[in-house]
């Protein structure tokens, strides 16, 4: 099924809106059945901020729709209908029947399962629904709600300038095409030309702004505990259930965003299904998010290690995201650090491995399985030599791994990164599918 729809189209990434409007319309525009959307755009911590804010609407026993991308092991983690991974017979036919309403039209893999999700989330009754955009946001798929009950921009950084432009400032216009007239968007702290952009669009589309550093902000405390402010008041919440000091800006952004929901989704409803603070608290303490600095201790990779060992899972892809591991990395001082390592060839794998070059004592590189656009493990490896990284080419992570072991010395960190597509690829080899 999943073959047949790549083919649709000439294109895997063609950002346009026509297509997918006419095929929503010829579906009856579920789009505009919707119960009320958070619209989520970011180059960073966007799929974390939608499962915080997730974990919060659901910790006050409400339904929620979520849509994101890409995934990791199973295609229909992607859908989350009413609070459940879609179902797979549920998916596939309505997959089909998109794709037979769509009429061999021109249609991109990305825009029809959008379009099914939209479908299905319009079939099904919940509270709140959360969009993810693909890429970018003026031109993706996702921006087809008219009136979004809230938008959301993560931190804006330099990825995919093929498809969003080549500066920070170009690709921070992109994102603020999710604005929309008269409805609010929480706004993460931004470099200064992104947040220029942004501002600049907000007030000619007329939205209005709840931004870090302004309205709100968001740092954590001993014991790693979040600490939100706002109204001139610190409120202390729960420890972060997921680990990296990062996460407190995308917890921030999610609690920021409840807030708000609080004041127009629930202020009467019942206490058991009241967005209140012990609801966020809640959410921000049992929140699951996979492949993000996920610590994998069963399963079998770490039995391929000495007991004594660790084995870490990440999926950032870009320069930010590297630049957030290279912080965490330089707390992990009690013991050297090993990657095993993999990226497509169009992003930037040089700059990735220098930023981390500091904190690894040596790599182990790996093609990314079944990705045609992969660096080779043997020219991933040359990337790691010219950043000062002693690096070897394996034939598959449980190589890398095996490998790894046999360095001598004290007990290390094994940390797998750079790809979302080879975290998923990992997370199914080592017997973790529990995903959505």
């Amino acid at each position: 099924m999943l073959e047949r729809l790549s083919a649709l189209h000439p294109k895997v990434i063609d950002l346009s809106l026509s297509r997918i409007e006419r095929l929503l319309g010829l579906l009856g525009r579920p789009q505009d059945v919707l119960p009320p959307v958070v619209h989520v755009a970011g180059t960073n911590g966007k799929g974390s901020t939608i499962a915080f804010l997730r974990a919060m609407l659901e910790a006050a026993d409400l339904t929620v729709h979520v849509y994101t991308s890409p995934h990791l092991v199973r295609f229909s983690e992607r859908i989350v209908v009413a609070g459940r991974e879609i179902d797979e017979v549920e998916l596939i036919a309505t997959l089909e029947e998109c794709e037979r309403v769509n009429a061999g039209q021109p249609i991109t893999v990305f825009e029809i399962t959008t379009a099914a999700a939209l479908l299905a989330f319009a079939r099904s009754p919940a509270d709140i629904t959360l969009l993810e955009t693909g890429l970018g946001g003026r031109l993706d798929a996702t921006n087809v709600v008219a009136v979004p009950a809230l938008t959301a921009i993560t931190p804006v950084s330099l990825d995919h300038q093929s498809f969003l432009g080549d500066s920070i400032a170009a690709i921070a216009a992109e994102k603020a095409g999710i604005l929309k007239s008269g409805v609010p968007c929480v706004l993460a702290a931004q470099p200064l030309e992104a947040a220029a952009v942004i501002r600049a669009r907000a007030a000619v589309v007329g939205s209005p702004l709840i931004e870090q550093g302004n309205e709100w902000d968001a740092t954590t405390r001993a014991g790693g505990r979040l600490l939100f402010h706002a109204d001139g008041k610190a409120l202390p919440l729960s420890a972060l259930g997921l680990p990296g000091a990062h996460q407190a800006q995308n917890a921030g952004v999610a609690v920021a965003c409840a807030r708000y929901l609080a004041t127009v989704l629930t202020p009467r409803a019942p206490a058991a299904r009241r967005l209140d603070e012990a609801a966020i608290a809640r959410g921000i303490e049992s929140v699951r998010w996979p492949a993000r600095l996920q610590h994998l201790r069963k399963g079998r990779l770490p039995a391929l290690l000495p007991d004594d060992w660790e084995l870490w899972l990440d999926g950032g892809h870009n320069p930010a995201a590297a630049d957030v591991l290279a912080h965490h990395l330089a707390g992990w001082r009690d013991r050297p650090v090993h990657l095993v390592f993999g990226m497509l060839r169009s992003k930037d794998a040089d700059t990735f491995l220098a930023l981390l070059a500091p904190a690894v004592a040596c790599l182990a590189a790996v093609a990314i399985p079944g990705e045609e656009g992969s660096l080779s493990a043997a020219e991933a490896a040359s990337v790691a030599l010219r950043h000062g990284i002693a690096a070897t080419p394996a034939a598959s992570v449980a190589d890398a791994v095996r490998e790894l072991a046999l360095v001598a010395g004290q007990p290390a960190r094994v940390l797998i990164c750079g790809s979302l597509y080879l975290a998923g690829s990992v997370l199914a080899e080592n017997g973790d599918d529990r995903v959505a």
